[in-house]
């Protein structure tokens, strides 16, 4: 929505809240003057006459129609009182009003406009809401049928079904060069074959020591076994503390072999969980890096049909799940992975009968985790999508909290967020008691399993070395708890890749043109040079499924000129600027000084227009870094456009004057101030194209004269685009462009087509009232006069 329909909307809700006080805080600034004056007659003198009503304004033209006017200045009350007092007290007020009184002036009574709502103010409450309702509708233009600029909000995306290969190589790809990653996999084979092989060596030594006995016995002479004492001397003798086994090898090598095996499998596990977390350290800075990128060079039409908090979802939650829960998950995967093929191997070697159960077991784990993870997937996604809703309705009651507390909408906005936690908490519940059933299901089998392997020892096992029972039974625990663990975790895994999917889905987001121009096409430092601007057959689309917005604009501005651009709210005022900065997408050329914008980068187009926007943007940085984001300018140069623009002694009083911190938003200013700081901001590029959008609508009379007048000194040899409501700030233009419904209408000087009868800016002109209709024309031949009256002397 455009400005002038945000604060429709805005009056509107408070009209609605038939309150007994209404504190209107200047929402008639950003509408033209015919709907401005629509809205004072018809709501806030005619509708809510009943109310106190307390009018923030700068335009003085409606001072004559309130009972009582206060002046404020310097934070205090400098004077008080009704129109006809003030006007005739020599005090600000009358010099103010006697500048600004050519914006309008309150229509005759019988000039008529097509809305007439006086006759529904004196009719009973109902029937007065009743008129009121329908003398807004009935308003020609003043609801815009233009598509709302940037589109609507659109419904946000779930994938369906597994997650697919891509996802996983995408994480793949994003860790690190396939020759690390291999490396880092077979690092884990190393320690897995260094834990399995020191089980069954501890295995292996069990059974040595268990044969030596044996083979002491078998040596011993049988005469000897008459004598007890005899016999157990020599045993004792025969069992030396270095044994040597069958094998050939002594008790003190087989320790020696251990040890190696329990150090290296120490250190190649250390460096595998250090490779591996480097490599998902590695991946989470390149996915949030490259989603990063791609949302700072997505369209503007991104921001516009996806909420902040959609976004901050896929950085907070999202980029949280792949930083801290996917990276756990996915070792324990890799090293269950490996674990359960050593422990198979393992017992195989020790009972070749026990593969059975081990298969079975294997089989009915992954069909529980078949139909776990159908489910399971979908759930984590619903979580998921639900989440950005509590995110977006955070974000937005903190940006509205002002007016959230002004209306009292405490409890409304809290039932609002319960409800969407409540969507979230259901989804999120859902996820952990699934997890939770699945693991209750895992369990149960493990327990068969186990009983069955350690029933098989007992009934057919009775000759197997003790040795091989103990490994084997632990290895059946072990393997147990690895399935158990490694089905949750591959689970895990796949739900949590369903965040690496959602940030692929944000990192591959339609990009705008490159910043850079290609070398053979990059303009020279200092185009452009003269500011000629053309526009030829354009066409501006917020969204390729709906109509243009903008439609087959052909125009000429020629250097140096001063254009306004006038039109109802929606006409396309906004757009047309939209289309110069390429904030959408055109049909059609647009040429600056000889050079088509859609052969330029970005960066050279866009740094080399200036605006002053209606709402001014300040950073939260210092004041230097808002004047010069680039630091291409010494202080000097700051300091003589902050002069420029009467802001020097404020900045001056600052604690670290340009390196003071602003706060955010520039809230420390007002927006005046922030106003004049991109008028400062501007006059340090000293760019040939500058472009006003609607940027006094905000500001008080002192203002706007120091703005306007800045504008025709400063920039007398630049190009300059305004874009207003108020037609007193465009009628001494060269040019003025009048636009409705995308459309080029008309497009000359204002004295020319003030003498067209039926013209759009004369029918403008004479809705303002017979005496500043009079006020306008005579402005706009005085500027007729000195422009061509200066070229005939110039030709002579």
């Amino acid at each position: 929505m455009c400005a002038g329909q945000r604060a429709r909307i805005s009056l509107a809700r408070a009209v609605y809240k038939r309150a007994d006080v209404y504190l209107l805080d200047d929402p008639l600034s950003a509408v033209d003057a015919h709907v401005g004056r629509h809205l004072f007659e018809s709501c806030v003198v005619g509708y809510l006459r009943n109310a106190t009503r307390v009018l923030v304004t700068h335009q003085l033209q409606f001072l004559r129609d309130v009972d009582q006017i206060i002046i404020l200045k310097n934070g205090s009350i400098a004077a008080a009182g009704d129109f006809e007092t003030l006007s005739a007290s020599g005090l600000d007020f009358a010099t103010l009003l006697a500048r600004d009184e050519e914006e309008e002036e309150k229509p005759a009574a019988e000039e008529k406009t097509n809305v007439d709502t006086e006759e529904s103010v004196l009719q009973g409450s109902f029937r007065k809401r009743q008129m009121s309702i329908h003398s807004v509708s009935s308003v020609d233009n003043l609801t815009a049928t233009a598509p709302p600029e940037g589109g609507r909000e659109e419904a946000e995306m779930r994938s369906a079904g597994a997650v697919s290969g891509k996802v996983y190589g995408a994480y793949l790809r994003a860790s690190g060069h396939p020759v690390v990653v291999t490396l880092m996999v077979m690092v884990a084979v190393l320690a897995q074959l260094l834990g399995s092989g020191s089980d069954w060596w501890t295995s292996y030594w069990v059974n040595q020591e268990e044969d030596h006995p044996r083979s002491v016995i078998e040596r011993l002479d049988s005469s000897n076994l008459s004598d007890p004492k005899q016999f157990s001397a020599n045993f004792t003798r025969s069992l030396p503390e270095n044994a040597q086994f069958k094998s050939g090898l002594t008790r003190y090598e087989c320790i020696y072999i251990y040890t190696i095996m329990v150090v290296a499998l120490v250190v190649v596990s250390l460096l595998r969980s250090f490779m591996f977390f480097t490599l998902a350290m590695r991946a989470s800075t390149r996915l949030h890096n490259t989603m990063f990128a791609a949302i700072t060079r997505a369209p503007m039409r991104f921001f516009h049909t996806n909420p902040s908090g959609r976004i901050l979802n896929r950085f907070s939650k999202d980029m949280g799940a792949v930083d801290e829960v996917l990276p756990s998950a996915l070792l324990d995967v890799l090293q269950i992975g490996l674990s359960l093929i050593g422990i198979v191997v393992v017992v195989a070697v020790v009972n070749y009968w026990l593969l059975v159960p081990t298969v079975a077991i294997g089989l009915v784990f992954y069909g529980l985790r078949i139909f776990y993870i159908a489910s399971s997937r979908s759930i984590k996604r619903l979580e998921g999508v639900t989440r950005s809703p509590v995110f977006s309705h955070l974000n937005a009651s903190l940006q509205g909290i002002t007016t959230i507390r002004a209306f009292g909408a405490q409890e409304a906005l809290i039932r609002e967020f319960d409800n969407h936690q409540d969507l979230h908490s259901s989804a999120w519940y859902l996820f952990i008691a699934s997890s939770r059933a699945f693991g209750f299901w895992l369990d149960l089998v493990c327990v068969v399993y186990i009983a069955v392997v350690t029933l098989s020892f007992l009934v057919f096992g009775k000759e197997e070395y003790g040795g091989n029972v103990g490994l084997a039974i632990t290895q059946a625990m072990g393997l147990t708890g690895m399935f158990q663990w490694g089905m949750r975790q591959s689970t895990e895994m796949e739900n949590q890749m369903t965040s690496v999917e959602r940030i692929e889905e944000y990192s591959k987001i339609e990009s705008e043109p490159p910043l850079e121009s290609e070398p053979n096409k990059k303009p020279p430092p200092s185009w452009p040079e003269q500011g000629r601007l053309q526009f030829r057959h354009m066409y501006l689309y917020y969204t390729p499924d709906e109509p243009p917005v903008l439609k087959d604009l052909t125009l000429e501005i020629m250097p140096k000129e001063k254009v306004g651009i006038v039109g109802r709210t929606g006409a396309g005022k906004s757009s047309l600027i939209n289309a110069l900065f390429r904030l959408a997408t055109i049909e059609g050329e647009i040429i600056i000084d000889g050079r088509e914008t859609s052969t330029l980068g970005l960066h050279e187009l866009r740094s080399r227009v200036s605006i002053i926007p209606q709402e001014p943007v300040l950073f939260s940085g210092t004041m230097r870094h808002n004047l010069d984001p680039f630091d291409e300018y010494p202080d000097q140069v700051l300091w003589r456009a902050l002069e420029e623009v009467e802001l020097k002694e404020a900045v001056t009083e600052l604690p670290a004057g340009l390196s003071s911190r602003m706060s955010e938003g520039g809230g420390n200013f007002s927006v005046g101030q922030r106003q004049l700081v991109c008028l400062a901001r501007a006059i340090v590029r000293r760019n040939r194209l500058l472009v006003l959008d609607e940027a006094t609508a905000n500001v008080d009379p002192q203002t706007d004269t120091l703005i306007q007048a800045t504008i025709r000194t400063k920039f007398a040899d630049c190009t300059v685009l305004t874009i207003a409501h108020r037609l007193h700030t465009v009628m001494d233009s060269d040019k003025v462009l009048v636009m409705d419904a995308g459309q080029m209408v008309e497009f000359d000087h204002p004295h020319v087509l003030l003498q067209r009868d039926g013209g759009v800016l004369r029918g403008m002109v004479d809705q303002t009232g017979r005496a500043m209709a009079d006020t306008l024309a005579r402005v706009a031949l005085q500027a007729y006069n000195k422009k061509y009256l200066k070229e005939t002397e110039g030709t002579d």
